[in-house]
């Protein structure tokens, strides 16, 4: 699809795209909050427009047309492999999943759709080696690093997002094992995180290309007093090696209450994390009402306009860590929606990514708007293997076709993040 729009763009102006979309850029300035703002150095406010790249560094089965009933979390994959191949052979699969799901296309595509900001979710296993605790695998860095490179050769800022904590910190799949939930009732899986995150802050304190640290996805798994306990010590811990990164506090199920004030318990430099998601979760139904009131405050739930006075009030930055205002809405409403959700939390101040940027299915194509800002294109099939059988040439082809499968961008986001005047979506 990317070659394809360039061959009618001509040689020469295709050439020039691209050349500049690889061409290194001056070291991003370093960010940080003051009160609810997201600030440079000189005190710039910058619009931070991002996405996740979900399912590149911690497996999310339902985003790669895998059928999660039979294994349905990566611990299982992970132990599945190692019966059947052995743990090296699982490391060799692991990379060259990894090397496949995310390539220069994908990086490639996001100043297209005018973004700025990645959030990449990892388990804690891609830099901790997992048979020998609190040391770094050879290859610690390898992901991360090229992350991070390659988002700053093209102005993109990048938060580290631990998505998955030894031991896991909740009950669900996207933890990275479902149903464990032993990391707040294992002090050593705390301090193990700790180690972990003072690994990361000592590699990339002075890097400015990271925006901040989301320091642990939807910790649901614990009582909201216990997770503002935890995180306040974890919190310490990082500011021990780095004094200039935005650490970003997850909020609960049930919000960010239990926090306080963070410049009251001695925090700065700090932003809320939370995750709304208008039309899904229980959350009404995909539709341009659910957005409207949320945006717009029209309704009497949760709204934009209550969590902006929320915020003012702790004098705290925010950080929409996942959102989906595309998906299931149809081409164009899926598009309009989108920017105007963009242009809503800019307006407001809020760094926000949603999710995700790149969903694969067995069919392909995007239909009335897959969760994938990218998908497969339609007729370019992605197999359901069992994973409990499948040989190991069978998981290999899979593993290699993620990065070369034909793509199909949802149909109208492109056009309308670059459109001069946004849409109105909501007018009638």
């Amino acid at each position: 699809m990317r070659r394809i729009r360039w061959r009618a763009l001509g040689g020469g102006i295709a050439a020039a795209l691209l050349a500049g979309a690889v061409q290194a850029q001056a070291a991003l300035p370093m960010l940080h909050t003051e009160g609810t703002k997201w600030l440079t150095a000189d005190g710039q406010q910058p619009a931070l427009r991002g996405v996740n790249f979900g399912n590149y560094l911690m497996q999310e089965f339902w985003m790669m047309g895998q059928d999660s009933k039979a294994i349905g979390d990566q611990c299982t994959l992970e132990a599945v492999l190692d019966r059947r191949f052995g743990y090296a052979e699982r490391q060799r699969l692991y990379t060259l999943f990894r090397d496949q799901w995310i390539t220069q296309r994908d990086w490639d595509m996001l100043p297209q759709l005018k973004l700025n900001l990645v959030r990449l979710p990892f388990i804690y296993s891609v830099i901790e080696d997992e048979q020998h605790p609190r040391q770094l695998r050879a290859d610690a860095w390898k992901y991360l690093d090229d992350a991070i490179d390659q988002a700053e050769k093209r102005g993109i800022y990048v938060i580290l997002d631990l998505h998955g904590a030894v031991g896991s910190q909740g009950w669900e799949h996207h933890s990275g094992c479902a149903g464990k939930n032993q990391y707040w009732d294992t002090p050593e899986y705390q301090q193990r995180t700790i180690w972990l995150w003072q690994q990361i802050a000592a590699r990339y304190k002075d890097r400015g290309a990271v925006a901040g640290y989301s320091i642990l996805n939807e910790p649901w798994g614990t009582t909201p007093e216990n997770l503002a306990r935890v995180m306040g010590t974890l919190y310490s811990a990082i500011r021990e090696v780095d004094g200039n990164h935005v650490i970003i506090l997850p909020g609960h199920s049930k919000g960010i209450d239990a926090y306080g004030k963070p410049s009251e318990n001695g925090m700065r430099n700090v932003a809320f994390e939370m995750h709304p998601y208008p039309g899904h979760f229980g959350w009404g139904k995909p539709g341009l009402a659910v957005h409207k009131d949320w945006l717009q405050c029209t309704g009497s739930g949760d709204s934009v306009c209550k969590w902006q006075a929320k915020l003012t009030a702790l004098d705290t930055a925010f950080f929409v860590g996942e959102f989906q205002p595309w998906a299931m809405l149809g081409a164009e409403h899926g598009g309009q929606v989108m920017r105007v959700t963009y242009d809503t939390y800019v307006a407001n101040g809020w760094a926000n990514t949603a999710w995700a940027y790149k969903v694969v299915t067995n069919k392909g194509g995007q239909g009335k708007g897959t969760w994938g800002l990218v998908t497969n294109a339609p007729g370019a099939r992605i197999p359901k293997l069992d994973f409990n059988k499948a040989s190991l040439a069978e998981i290999e082809n899979l593993f290699r076709l993620f990065g070369s499968v034909p793509y199909e961008p949802q149909q109208s986001a492109i056009r309308w993040m670059n459109a001069a005047v946004p849409p109105t979506p909501f007018a009638k």
